[in-house]
């Protein structure tokens, strides 16, 4: 049979001749061979085979039974078999086993004149890529014009535009779990009293949905490849499977799970495997064990599944020596049916894929947070002798690289950039993580998690253009998403690079890759085009953008001890400044100087002007210097929820069965407000200032937003609470369903109605709303749901209403412009996830952006993030500086819309309007520039200097 060189020929069954010499060993040797195995294993007790001839002399076994030994003894020869290994360099004659003749790459494909990133390095020269059935064939210089052109090459022309190998994501769950979002179909963990905690055994391949809409939007953000995970709910969560994001790419065309897998083409039992582990809250919140139970479950599993090795092994040698001897007595023996009717090789499919890691033959993939679990789990692997390929999600490792470098196992350390503080195992996450990581030599990738919009892997990127900004360098943050997560996933051979005779996956961006608002151009999978790709390309920017400084600690001790005190400070070297009061002022010599005392801006203007004024306590020499308002956040966290999963660190949920009619049920927030907290600090060293923060509760009511400064210090006493009740929040959707009062989405819209027309001219909260005295806010996603409220606007002209969220708003822009309906639009770089936002604009390159279709449809409105997105306070510019460049807005037309615009909306005025500027070193609108000085304008005074977040 084939695979059996150490076997030998099968022949038709003979009678045994006796040979002189020989009698003794073929007596003794079936007796020691199977005492042994008995011995060995307490796994395995056969009887007396029935297939055991009645002795007469030598035995005989039937030719079926040598041939069903023939077949384990393969098994035997497979469980040893190394795994597949790859030759390096990797040819350039290689094939993509994925590629098919009728829907693949068709024709040859030259990019000319870009800049290549090919895993390793930045081409120093512009380059020429040449691809074929989907396989980079040769890469050479513009200039020496080797790449043969014929009549079946397509050739795209640039003018040095970014090119690197297509992303690689090695933790999502789309597929295994779809957009938009639906009970039914969320299948990424097996939870069930049935299997517990330990489930090895399960795939996610067989849950995979070939037509998940998320697939073609995460490849729109440059993402070629993903390991698709089973979640994190048990100890073991699964086997895992790598694919490629392009749907219907088969050679039918059709819904094929198959044909979206990376080795598509390549036989089973050559493929690669992945399995899935956790540790820590996940297994433990959801079977309620401790880690100390989990880890005893977790030991007794492989304790057992040792023991069934132990007997594989012993079987497959017993038998390996009998199909040699053609011993048929020992034979029939190993054959015989055991206690479970099954004879032979001791095998158990629960423990396939456990028995595949203690055999080195699958790669683990680790869900581990904190020290205690990567100390923990290595100490496991060391007791069974199993490898960890990497820890995922591992928002502490950095407080431990030495202990991860020291397991000597090489372990990647996949993990996020900036999100983190949504549970206690989470709250450890440190911004600069990837530099010190980085500098302990621990392999680093960035991955999204996919799911949710707070992970949604079309913007893996970012996280390696965040990192960079914290102080990863360039190139290792480029390899954070290509050629570590393609080396940890062992499939370097194929993708992470953009080398000959690799595949054909390489997105075109329109800005070096780590810039901010960098998007695909165009995405090649397997060398086929995804996007409509535009031509006539204006000369990208190509320079890499800058890390973030770090000011020596004597030098800000130095400075900044007493810049809150009675001080005038000059600062010179600012480009731009966009400050409402000054106008928009840009200076291309860098030569605006001003004068500020306490935090009064005595002068903003032409250096010589500003220095006549009056002598200064302190100078502050900026490089490229900016100067903008205040930004302004809108959310249901940030001072009221330190970490959300954790309920003793937050003010608690609203009561979602209190009288909705009745005004004395709302909570207020400005009695919840603590004004501390890791996303404080983020938001500080973002260049936010100010929170309009609404309760968290369920149902209808949400209750009464406050407006509050975000400055250290802050308190209720000392003016920390500028705006004490900034609107009054109602739900009308699905998030509005579930009380007695709204069971339905058509009950919270009558319900609103009703408020406002039962409560004119009463001196109460509602009657307030309802004569226009506050705004009233309504959290809606859905553009029928919109147009509902456009309706109650028309009826209630006195109302001051206002949408927030509107992920649909672009769809019926034109009604909520007549209308005059402003908007707090939160959906600019928002995901299909929900049934209710599922016909949202996803945005550029896919879509036209939503912000564009409202500013075109002369719609009122400001921007926000998520109010989930509290983590992401640091890169709040960054988000405004992408949402600009995607809808052709001006810088300083996004930056209002992150604070003028939301003081606009919400009808504040004077002293409640944010005077609030900040001075920043560099381009807050660009990766790299830190917050210099914070200044309240309300209070007028410097009341931030050069802060630092983790």
């Amino acid at each position: 049979m084939k695979g059996l060189s150490n076997v030998g020929t099968l022949r038709p069954q003979t009678p045994f001749r006796r040979r002189r010499g020989c009698r003794l060993g073929r007596l003794l040797l079936p007796a020691l061979i199977v005492i042994g195995f008995l011995w060995f294993t307490s796994y395995y007790h056969p009887p007396q085979s029935k297939y055991i001839v009645e002795f007469h002399g030598d035995p005989q076994l039937a030719q079926s039974q040598w041939d069903r030994l023939d077949e384990h003894l393969a098994k035997c020869e497979e469980y040893n078999k190394p795994s597949l290994s790859y030759s390096f360099p990797v040819s350039a004659n290689r094939s993509n086993p994925r590629w098919n003749a009728v829907s693949g790459q068709s024709q040859t494909t030259v990019l000319r004149n870009v800049t290549l990133f090919d895993g390793d390095s930045i081409s120093s020269e512009p380059v020429d890529i040449c691809f074929q059935e989907g396989v980079v064939r040769s890469i050479s210089l513009t200039s020496s014009n080797e790449i043969e052109i014929d009549s079946n090459t397509i050739v795209r022309h640039y003018n040095g535009e970014f090119v690197t190998p297509g992303l690689v994501d090695m933790h999502s769950h789309h597929l295994a779990y779809d957009w938009p979002i639906l009970s039914v179909s969320a299948d990424e963990n097996e939870v069930n009293p049935e299997t517990g905690p330990l489930t090895p055994m399960v795939r996610s391949l067989d849950s995979l949905k070939p037509y998940d809409i998320a697939t073609a939007i995460i490849a729109s953000g440059g993402v070629t490849t993903s390991l698709i995970l089973p979640g994190s709910a048990n100890i073991m969560g699964g086997e895992a499977f790598p694919v490629k994001n392009l749907l219907r790419g088969g050679e039918h065309g059709e819904e094929v799970v198959e044909d979206l897998l990376l080795e598509h083409g390549i036989p089973k039992e050559d493929r690669r495997r992945y399995l899935k582990m956790a540790c820590g809250e996940n297994p433990r919140r959801v079977y309620h064990h401790t880690r100390m139970g989990n880890a005893w479950k977790f030991r007794q599993h492989m304790a057992r599944a040792k023991d069934l090795l132990e007997s594989q092994d012993a079987w497959c040698a017993a038998a390996t020596i009998a199909r040699q001897n053609r011993d048929a007595s020992a034979a029939a023996i190993l054959l015989a049916d055991g206690p479970a009717g099954k004879g032979g090789l001791p095998e158990e499919l629960e423990l396939d894929s456990t028995i595949a890691m203690l055999r080195g033959k699958i790669n683990i993939n680790v869900h581990c947070y904190e020290p205690e679990d990567f100390e923990d789990m290595l100490l496991h692997s060391e007791e069974f002798g199993f490898h960890i390929q990497a820890f995922h999600h591992a928002l502490s490792a950095w407080k431990v690289p030495e202990l991860i470098k020291s397991s000597g196992q090489n372990i990647t350390v996949a993990t996020f950039a900036d999100f983190s503080l949504y549970k206690k195992e989470g709250y450890e996450g440190n911004l600069q993580a990837g530099k010190i990581l980085a500098e302990h030599g621990v392999p680093l990738a960035f991955k999204s998690d996919h799911v949710e919009p707070n992970t949604n892997a079309r913007y893996l990127l970012s996280q390696a253009a965040t990192a960079h900004s914290f102080g990863l360098p360039e190139i290792l943050a480029l390899q954070s998403v290509t050629s570590v997560p393609a080396r940890s996933l062992e499939m370097h051979h194929r993708i992470g690079y953009t080398k000959p005779g690799y595949d054909a996956d390489l997105v075109v961006w329109n800005a070096h890759p780590l810039s901010a608002g960098a998007s695909p151009l165009q995405v090649y999978i397997d060398g086929r085009p995804t996007l409509d790709e535009k031509t006539g390309y204006s000369k990208p920017t190509l320079q890499k953008p800058n890390m973030r400084a770090e000011a020596a600690p004597g030098d800000v001790q130095a400075f900044c001890s007493d810049s809150k005190r009675d001080v005038t400070v000059l600062i010179t070297g600012i480009s731009t400044s966009y400050l409402e009061n000054a106008h928009a002022k840009h200076s291309s010599q860098g030569n605006l100087t001003m004068v500020l005392t306490n935090g009064k801006i005595d002068c903003l203007g032409e250096h010589n002007e500003c220095v006549s004024t009056k002598s200064f306590d302190k100078v502050i020499s900026l490089r490229n210097g900016h100067v903008l308002p205040g930004l302004t956040t809108v959310s249901s966290g940030l001072g009221i929820i330190e970490i959300e999963s954790e309920k003793s660190t937050s003010d608690g949920v609203g009561n979602s069965n209190a009288n909705i009619y009745d005004p004395e049920s709302a909570v207020y927030a400005k009695y919840g407000i603590h004004f501390e907290g890791k996303a404080f600090e983020r938001a500080r060293i973002g260049g936010v200032t100010r929170s309009i923060t609404y309760p968290y509760a369920n149902g209808f009511l949400r209750g009464v937003s406050t407006g509050f400064k975000i400055a250290e210090g802050s308190n209720p006493l000392n003016g920390g609470i500028f705006k004490d009740d900034a609107a009054l929040h109602f739900v009308v959707g699905q998030e509005a369903k579930g009380s007695s009062q709204t069971p339905t989405v058509s009950k919270s819209v009558a319900a609103l109605r009703k408020i406002l027309s039962e409560n004119k001219g009463k001196d109460t909260l509602y009657g307030k709303a309802a004569d226009g005295k506050i705004t009233v806010v309504v959290h809606t996603e859905n553009k029928y749901d919109i147009l509902q409220i456009v309706k109650i606007k028309k009826d209630y002209p006195k109302a001051k209403l206002v949408v927030y969220g509107a992920a649909e708003a672009p769809s019926v822009a034109n009604e909520i412009a007549a209308a005059g309906l402003p908007l707090i639009f939160t959906a600019a770089h928002s995901a299909p996830v929900r049934w209710e936002s599922k016909d949202l604009l996803v945005g550029p390159p896919l879509t036209i952006s939503p912000v564009q279709v409202l500013k075109e449809s002369n719609v009122t409105f400001a921007l926000a993030m998520l109010p989930e997105f509290d983590w992401h306070l640091a890169n709040l510019p960054i988000e405004a500086a992408a949402i600009g460049k995607e809808a052709g807005l001006g810088e300083k037309e996004v930056v209002d819309l992150f604070s003028s615009k939301i003081d606009d909306i919400l009808g504040f005025e004077g002293a409640e309007r944010n005077s609030d500027f900040v001075v920043w070193e560099g381009n807050p609108l660009e990766y790299g520039a830190n917050v210099v000085l914070t200044v309240d304008g309300e209070a007028v005074a410097i009341v931030g200097c050069w802060p630092e977040a983790q």
